[in-house]
């Protein structure tokens, strides 16, 4: 990756003009999200031929529509452990890897089981790219461009879940392996991201924090130009007390990993359970066929446009306001739908372009809050724990799907998810604090400084 620039102004890495450096680091960071976003939806489409193929039960179902947020969970806690351990470059690429080999081997599955181990593998690898990719960025990111830069991986979601459900559509049609080609595909994109990350430096922050100034100079003035020098990055060393991973739950930290790991596994567990089961979910509300297929494709574009509006407002609005308005009025959505099943098709649709639009606040903060609120020795840690934590509710929330609409109905099954939301909103009403305007060691302090509503990097 090219990485030169004109100097900083003031010398200050918090407030360096964004760069075509920065632009490119946040495109290639969004690899990771765009492959979870594309293999956790493009099951959902493959499921159609898969369950009659392998004769698939509703908790056979469940466990594979779940494997791959279950490797998640592992991979996420053991991906952030190894990116503070040995660097955020050094893993930028290999969990990518792993990616291509488990997708192209999912080709040859002739069991449940097999593929159930495969989509786990995969799940882990996508899961360890959470921390490595989101550190690296956040410590190359200016204050002012923090938030829309971190929150904008997960557009990259979204939108690698709405090129699954083309990708499927098409594949669906090319007969009754359709469903290994669709599983199979995800290698390609792969294999192009770890071709553009190549050569990404590593983080001056973390080579400073374990010593190797040297180093972590000479990437300041790769990066940042020949004026800038070590003396420019933050002194975190107010930070360093009593925060190494064990001790992340009995100290300060322990509240923010907490309020981290609640609003994250509530913001996910109907999104993920809508994207692993959409098709089955639209055709409960009797969007059936091509109609099902149409409206999960429409949802997905307005999930995306969710996250585009709350990129805009994030800095303008501040982290605390976005994350209880979109947990409040999603929810709303949610329990209409729960109330009111058989509505028209028309109505049930705007409901669920309503929900997908208003709960893009939540699902932009997954990548600004954790990030934000840990210091540089610990935040890979602190993002894969929260990442693991909140995929446990995640998982289980996916298995449980087939079978809560069975025995519960859509409408019971949409009331829990509305149910789910509104315990996001309370704790977030409670908990979730702001950090707008903050340079990342200021957000990271367990006593931040406020920035005044009216400060320019507020805006």
């Amino acid at each position: 990756m090219t990485a030169r620039t004109g100097p900083i102004a003031g010398n200050r890495l918090d407030d360096a003009p964004l760069s075509r450096f920065h632009k490119k680091l946040a495109l290639y960071s969004s690899g990771g999200p765009f492959l979870d976003g594309y293999v956790l939806s493009i099951i959902g489409v493959a499921m159609v031929q898969i369950t009659p193929q392998l004769d698939l039960s509703d908790s056979a179902q469940g466990l594979i529509g779940a494997s791959a947020l279950i490797g998640i969970f592992l991979g996420a806690f053991a991906g952030g452990r190894l990116t503070d351990r040995f660097g955020r470059q050094a893993l930028y690429t290999i969990d990518l890897i792993a990616i291509i080999v488990c997708s192209v081997a999912q080709f040859w599955a002739t069991d449940p089981v097999w593929l159930f181990v495969l989509r786990l593998l995969i799940g882990m690898a996508v899961g360890a790219d959470y921390p490595i990719a989101t550190s690296l960025l956040a410590e190359f990111t200016p204050r002012r461009h923090r938030g829309p830069l971190l929150g904008g991986l997960v557009v990259m979601w979204f939108f690698g879940a709405a090129v699954a459900y083309i990708v499927g559509e098409i594949l669906l049609t090319t007969g009754d392996d359709g469903w290994r080609w669709m599983l199979a595909s995800a290698a390609l994109p792969a294999t192009v991201i770890v071709l553009l990350r190549l050569g990404t430096p590593e983080s001056p922050r973390w080579l400073a924090n374990k010593g190797r100034t040297e180093e972590a100079e000479a990437v300041l003035k790769q990066v940042y130009g020949p004026d800038v020098t070590i003396a420019d990055l933050p002194d975190e060393t107010e930070q360093r007390e009593n925060v190494d991973l064990r001790a992340i739950l009995r100290s300060g930290y322990g509240g923010r990993m907490l309020y981290i790991t609640v609003f994250w596994t509530c913001s996910i567990i109907p999104l993920f359970a809508i994207y692993a089961f959409g098709p089955k979910i639209l055709d409960a509300l009797r969007l059936e066929g091509d109609l099902a297929n149409v409206g999960e494709a429409l949802i997905t574009v307005m999930f995306l446009i969710g996250c585009v509006i709350a990129l805009l407002c994030v800095n303008r609005m501040g982290r605390r306001p976005l994350v209880i308005h979109s947990f409040v009025w999603s929810g709303l959505a949610l329990l209409l739908l729960g109330i009111f099943p058989d509505a028209p098709s028309g109505v049930v649709m705007t409901l669920f372009a309503l929900y997908a639009i208003i709960i893009g606040g939540t699902q932009i903060l997954q990548w600004v809050y954790p990030n934000e609120l840990f210091p540089t020795e610990v935040r890979g840690s602190a993002v894969g724990l929260a990442s693991s934590a909140s995929r446990i509710g995640a998982a289980v929330g996916t298995y449980l799907v087939p079978m809560a609409l069975t025995g519960w109905g859509v409408g019971g099954t949409m009331l829990a998810a509305a149910a789910i939301n509104a315990v996001g909103a309370v704790v977030s009403v409670l908990w979730a604090p702001e950090t707008r305007g903050m340079a990342l060691h200021e957000a990271a302090a367990l006593t931040p400084r406020p920035t005044p509503v009216d400060s320019p990097l507020g805006v």
